[in-house]
């Protein structure tokens, strides 16, 4: 098997990992709309997984998915191997992709930490550094302007995914005939436009908590669809975002079938 091939199968596979973790997401989420005990993260997710018959299987191979998404994910931002330029516009993107590569790095070393030490210890697994760090760096004087910063993050991400899906601009990285885009297509902009709206809450949280910020218990998704969950008609509201998750996997699936695998890499030779 070619170097080239070997990348272009990593990089299915990883966006096959991201659908199924949306998947479960999605799913413990639309039972959350239900039973408010459920798990809505992906941490807690993974967990519950785990403790699924095969759960160790199963973990196992979103674990090694997730390290080919994040490698992908890093390829994409260093390389530009989606050729978005060295603009501002192409540079934002690039490191919004490299953010996403380490994001999901560190999140396949959870589900490694889960594995390795099981489910007893998985609530210090793979985080306890990360927790260190954030509490060092909050003991700043002015560490609440590190929150508004950090808070930009999930505010870029969650505009460019609305943006995207409301253009279909993820439309030119498939290669798919019009009968199936008509089917992937309204599937994927729900599922972007619902996974922007998360990011964007939990952008809101940060800037709102800001100095009130507990670096052992950041906002992530859990509170942005606990906060949805709070509003008023919030079971509903939950179950269309947890349907949107769903889709958003859909999408992710649709990746793994059908988006093009540009290798224009130095280094790598072409079949």
């Amino acid at each position: 098997m070619s170097a080239q091939h070997t990348l272009v199968v990593l990089a299915r596979g990883g966006y096959a990992a991201r659908g199924v973790l949306y998947l479960i997401i999605g799913i413990f989420a639309l039972l959350a709309a239900q039973d408010s005990t459920k798990p809505k993260d992906s941490h807690k997710s993974l967990e519950a997984l785990l403790s699924q018959p095969f759960g160790y299987v199963l973990v196992g191979l979103v674990v090694a998915g997730l390290l080919a998404f994040a490698g992908w994910r890093v390829l994409q931002a260093i390389r530009d191997v989606d050729h978005h330029g060295t603009k501002l516009k192409g540079l934002v993107i690039r490191a919004g992709l490299l953010a996403g590569g380490l994001l999901n790095g560190a999140l396949a070393f959870f589900a490694l930490g889960l594995l390795i030490s099981g489910v007893r210890s998985s609530g210090n697994a793979g985080g306890g550094e990360t927790k260190d760090l954030l509490a060092h760096l909050l003991s700043w004087d002015h560490s609440n302007v590190v929150v508004y910063l950090m808070a930009l993050v999930p505010l870029g991400v969650g505009i460019a995914h609305i943006i995207k899906g409301w253009k279909a601009s993820f439309e030119k990285y498939f290669e798919a005939d019009e009968d199936v885009m008509r089917y992937v297509r309204p599937v994927a902009r729900f599922g972007l436009m619902a996974r922007g709206v998360v990011f964007l809450e939990i952008a809101l949280l940060l800037a709102i908590s800001g100095s009130r910020y507990q670096a052992t218990d950041p906002p992530g998704m859990k509170e942005a669809l606990d906060a949805l969950q709070n509003l008023p008609v919030g079971g509903l509201i939950l179950m269309v975002m947890a349907l949107g998750l769903i889709a958003f996997s859909a999408y992710s699936f649709s990746e793994a079938a059908w988006r093009k695998i540009n290798m224009d890499v130095p280094g790598v030779t072409k079949t």
